[in-house]
Formats: C-alpha cells, sequence, structure tokens
C-alpha cells in the first residue's frame, strides 16, 4: 500500500543517503550518530551513539570492545528513546542485517511503539535496489525511486560492458584483525568492475580467514577496505598492520570503505566505479 510519511527519522546511514536521494531530506526530522551524508543533513538531531567510544581504536579493539559490549548490554548502540519520541516519526528506517554495523530493527521495535517501521536488509545489488523501492512505497516517491534505481543499473550495466580481459585475481580485506573477506554486494561490485575474487560471495556475510590462508591465495590485487573506514582510517589502519599485510599482493589500493562499499545505498555505483579504475588503472 503506498502511503507518504512525512516525518522520517533514519537510523541507518544508507537509508539516509536513500531519503535524500529521492528528495526527501525535508522529511528527515532525526538520524544516527553515523550518518554523515550528504552534509547538510548534519544539523539534524542525533538519536544513537555506541556505548563504548570506537574512535580511534585499531580493528582488533573494536573488536574487543564490540564483543563486550554485546556480551554486557546485548546490543552495541544506545537509542535515546525520549528524543525519539519527541519528534513524533511516522516512518523509522532501520535494519536487521547487522547488530554490529548499525541499530538492529529489533531494538528499535522494543523501543516504540505505534510508529511504522521499515527494515532494510540488503545482502547484494537486487536487494539495494528493492530497499529504494521500498522507501519509495514509504514515503509517496516511487517514481524518484525508480528513476533512482534506473540510474544505478544503467551504470552497472556500462561498467560491466567495459570490463577488459584477462581479469586480476582480487583479493578484498573488509576487516583486518581479524581478518574476513567481502560477502553481501561487495563481491559483485569487484566481479562487475572486471576483477576475479579469490574469496569472498556475494549474498552471503563477509567471513573470516587466517592470514596462512590469504597469504596462499595469491592475488594479483589488494583492496584493503575496512568496513565502516574512511579513507584516513583505512590509511592509518593498513600502516597498523603492514607487517602482515607486506607481500600479500604486488598491487594494493586502499578504499574509503565507508562511504563507497559498506552501506547500501546510491553510492556503491560510485564505489563500482573507483574499483574498475584501481583493477584497470589504464
Amino acid at each position: 500500500m503506498l502511503v507518504s510519511s512525512s516525518r522520517i527519522v533514519s537510523l541507518l546511514p544508507s537509508a539516509t543517503e536513500i531519503v535524500c536521494a529521492l528528495g526527501l531530506e525535508d522529511r528527515l526530522v532525526g538520524i544516527s550518530h553515523s550518518c554523515d551524508y550528504p552534509e547538510r543533513i548534519a544539523n539534524r538531531p542525533r538519536l544513537t551513539r555506541p556505548r563504548t567510544s570506537l574512535e580511534g581504536l585499531s580493528s582488533g579493539e573494536i573488536d574487543a570492545a564490540v564483543r563486550a559490549a554485546l556480551r554486557d548490554h546485548g546490543s552495541v548502540y544506545e537509542i535515546d528513546i525520549d528524543g525519539l519520541k519527541a519528534l513524533e516519526p511516522d516512518l523509522i528506517l532501520t535494519q536487521g542485517i547487522c547488530d554490529v554495523c548499525a541499530v538492529p530493527e529489533s531494538q528499535v521495535i522494543t523501543s516504540i511503539v505505534g510508529t511504522q517501521v521499515l527494515t532494510l536488509d540488503a545482502h547484494d545489488l537486487a536487494a539495494i535496489f528493492a530497499s529504494i523501492r521500498d522507501v519509495g512505497c514509504a514515503t509517496g516517491a516511487v517514481e524518484q525511486a525508480e528513476d533512482c534505481v534506473a540510474d544505478m543499473e544503467r551504470r552497472i550495466s556500462a561498467m560491466r560492458a567495459r570490463v577488459a580481459h584477462p581479469r586480476p585475481r582480487v583479493l578484498a580485506l573488509e576487516w583486518l584483525d581479524p581478518p574476513y573477506v567481502p560477502g553481501h554486494w561487495v563481491p559483485e561490485l569487484i566481479a562487475a568492475a572486471g576483477g576475479d575474487l579469490v574469496a569472498g560471495a556475494a549474498g552471503r556475510p563477509s567471513y573470516r580467514m587466517e592470514w596462512s590462508e590469504l597469504r596462499a591465495l595469491d592475488p594479483d590485487i589488494l583492496l584493503i577496505m575496512p568496513c565502516g573506514f574512511d579513507l584516513a582510517e583505512t590509511r592509518r589502519e593498513a600502516e597498523r598492520y603492514d607487517d602482515v599485510l607486506r607481500g600479500l599482493a604486488p598491487r594494493v589500493h586502499l578504499l574509503d570503505a565507508s562511504a563507497y562499499f559498506s552501506r547500501s545505498g546510491p553510492r556503491v555505483v560510485d564505489g563500482l566505479e573507483m574499483l574498475a579504475s584501481a583493477i584497470f588503472p589504464a
């Protein structure tokens, strides 16, 4: 059923980006602590925060802090319930795919009653398109959603048509301590950009491997893209783990995962184009 929500709270950065891509930022009354794009929404009330500050920590330290929060509190984030209720939203956007990446649906539903909660669970590119359409349906912006999806599909098709051969062997790391190889939509992006991914599975969660296993894969290119890290944080992280990363591949590229790969929103297509430039620099 088509509705038209007028007061939207987004507790998920990719959902915030979708709302703005559909031209609905004037309806956005609240956001999460990690919503940072587009910059013009930064003045909205922030309704979540991590239970422990993760700023400046290494991936190993973040992993330990997250495990401790889940063990001690059952969740990584706190919600400002009073602030959320005061905003009187008629639509809350959240996710159920990962309890670590953002506030999960279960935590929102137990916190507020009587407001529509739309859960965006994108495991692959098709599900990202579906999420955009779902937001369009929930907000009365169906035409804008279809236009957004059509533009993304056009750019992806154009990139696939330009893929060169042979395909270089690509190893991507979505976390460094412990090391994780990519899942969900990232393997699809790497394939569309012309890479032959040596570890990882599209449409499934990222998974852990041992450094000895990664060395045995003998990739041509190493992509370092820690989940949720911007380019500066990725650079610091690569420097921290230089001893284990050195020699994994003859070509190494550091990527802004937070903006272009970790979020299931419109900017994944920008990420695809960046991947193509990294894999085929000519």
